[in-house]
């Protein structure tokens, strides 16, 4: 009742804000505001000036230079997708049609890696990785990076955490062993220069080498930095299989002895055998939670994951980089030895083909060498049955034929816990997956479906179908809670004054159609996208407009303090 009654009262706010002379830029008229704060929506006009929102309530008197009529359908506030890859495809293709299809309008990076800060040769090793898509690599530092985006041209909002394995990298390339303390006070340098240019914090991806190689220390003493500058500590978990438990332990000790503000990247219990654990892991997280730590979770609305063939792998074959690993999987002995512990159940590291349970449960999407391409979409048990090779010794082969990791998707989740954690309401949610288009160079490889589909399959199969969660409630945890977490100024909400990222979609369409035999295919539902005030989506359509900025946070020299 309490919850009805703020709504009436905000709705009768806003129809108070009629403006009988007044001229906009544009003018939404009639639609179902779903502002962004969880409350329930009311009908009401969204007027814009410039890159803000200038009135909501009842603009009838009012005109504009675009009027739109969206009665019937939903207004809310742009998406934020808190686990975004689309680092490359943007340098390569500016409108992100597949993510701004969705709603999405602020694209968020640095899952452990992020486009900055850079060497001289960590940059060459860049450009020698490229695969389908080819673009310059001409930045330092992550600020810079950044900027040229945007100077380049992109659709959406774009920011990013500063990668925990970037700054490693930067001081001690691949090497597994701890960095000494000249080391570690210059990458401690290196993520306070990141923070003064705007980083959101400090984010980590410890599955992966050379990220497996640092200790819970290294990560503390990094984090305190972020965190004295307003930023989070964010990660993917060391474990979220076997180790699941203590992966979350070692979260929350890094927040308390960094006093910083945490989340977890895609939240899962991967494998069979663990998905009970998610049980013990919500009881542990909301006791934190109501102990005072800020710690909160992102996820994506799907039962597989996608990374690489590293993921099968044991982290000590991987060190030094990809040149020294695929030169350990030419020596016969090494092979042997890779293939036992990849056949072998262990805690010592995360092994995502035995999580998958069965090589079948592996399918391989992307190749950058041409003679494999036609490999793209089978499973792992079916290229290991064409060559006639075991599947220890075929991933091992195409890793060092492709000359890269090979990209995978591994299917390790229960539909139950997808259901369970999307009714969480410290949940954010992230594709995380790079922004594409069904065209061009993307079609050389195949996706995981997420990168097309995971905002509007939250809307549509979750919400609407399945009536998991409100839909006021699902738009706060797209706008607002991420937007509040990040200490994001003028952004998240439906509010005058605020930036003019706004969204209408009909929640009676609103629906994915990627697969992952068929991974190319946009979302439909969403019909008018604004980015800072200016149309980059007009009737489903994209309008060629990218007038994305940079979003910086909290600890941005540049702010006004």
């Amino acid at each position: 009742m309490q919850r009805l009654t703020s709504a009436l009262l905000l709705a009768a706010s806003c129809a108070c804000l009629s403006a009988p002379e007044a001229t906009f830029d544009v003018l939404l008229r009639g639609g179902v505001v779903y502002d962004g704060t969880g409350v329930v929506p009311y009908t009401a006009d969204v007027a814009i000036e410039g890159d803000r929102i200038a009135a909501i309530g009842d603009l009838s008197g009012a005109t504009a230079r675009l009027e739109l009529d969206v009665r019937g359908k939903a207004v809310a506030p742009g998406f934020i997708n808190m686990l975004s890859w689309a680092v490359e495809s943007l340098m390569v293709d500016g409108d992100s049609l597949s993510d701004v299809s969705q709603g999405v309008t602020l694209e968020i990076f640095g899952e452990g890696w992020s486009p900055g800060p850079l060497t001289p040769a960590m940059k060459a090793d860049l450009l020698e990785q490229q695969g389908d898509l080819v673009y310059p690599v001409e930045w330092t530092t992550l600020a810079e990076y950044l900027e040229q985006l945007v100077e380049r041209g992109v659709s959406p909002n774009v920011a990013s955490f500063v990668g925990a394995t970037t700054v490693r990298i930067h001081e001690l390339g691949y090497a597994d062993r701890a960095p000494d303390g000249d080391e570690l006070a210059r990458m401690c340098e290196l993520v306070e220069e990141a923070m003064e240019d705007g980083a959101l914090g400090l984010g980590s991806s410890l599955i992966y080498a050379p990220a497996f190689y640092a200790q819970t220390e290294e990560l503390i003493a990094l984090a305190r930095v972020a965190g004295a500058h307003g930023g989070r500590y964010i990660t993917h978990m060391r474990s979220e299989g076997n180790r699941l438990l203590e992966g979350l332990e070692e979260v929350i000790r890094i927040a308390r002895e960094a006093g910083v503000a945490a989340q977890v990247y895609h939240l899962k219990a991967a494998g069979r055998e663990n998905w009970s654990k998610l049980d013990e892991v919500i009881v542990r997280i909301e006791a934190e939670r109501a102990a005072g730590l800020d710690l909160c979770a992102d996820m994506y609305t799907y039962t597989a994951a996608a990374t690489g063939l590293d993921a099968a792998m044991p982290p000590w074959v991987q060190e030094g980089g990809y040149e020294a690993w695929a030169a350990r999987l030419r020596s016969p002995e090494v092979r042997r030895r890779v293939a036992r512990e990849m056949s072998t159940p262990s805690d010592e590291w995360e092994n995502f083909l035995l999580a998958a349970g069965d090589p079948s449960r592996v399918l391989l999407v992307g190749f950058q060498n041409p003679n494999l391409k036609s490999l793209t979409g089978k499973s792992l048990a079916e290229i290991a049955h064409l060559r006639r090779r075991s599947v220890e010794d075929t991933a091992m082969d195409l890793v060092v034929e492709d000359g890269s990791r090979v990209e995978a998707v591994y299917f390790l989740m229960s539909e139950e816990n997808v259901r369970r954690q999307i009714t969480l309401p410290w949940i954010a949610f992230g594709s995380d997956a790079a922004s594409l288009r069904p065209g061009g160079p993307f079609l050389l490889s195949n996706p995981h479906p997420r990168a097309y589909g995971n905002f509007a399959r939250l809307l549509g199969r979750y919400v609407r179908d399945l009536r998991l969660i409100p839909l006021e409630e699902a738009v706060r945890r797209l706008t607002s809670f991420p937007a509040e977490n990040l200490g994001l100024e003028g952004r998240g909400r439906l509010e005058v004054g605020y930036f003019a990222d706004v969204v209408v979609f009909d929640p009676d369409e609103v629906a994915d159609h990627a697969t992952f035999d068929d991974p190319h295919q946009l979302s439909t539902g969403v019909e008018e996208v604004f980015v800072n005030g200016v149309a980059v989506l007009r009737a489903g359509e994209h309008t060629g407009a990218r007038p994305g900025r940079v979003v910086r946070g909290p600890g941005w020299r540049g702010r006004e303090r």
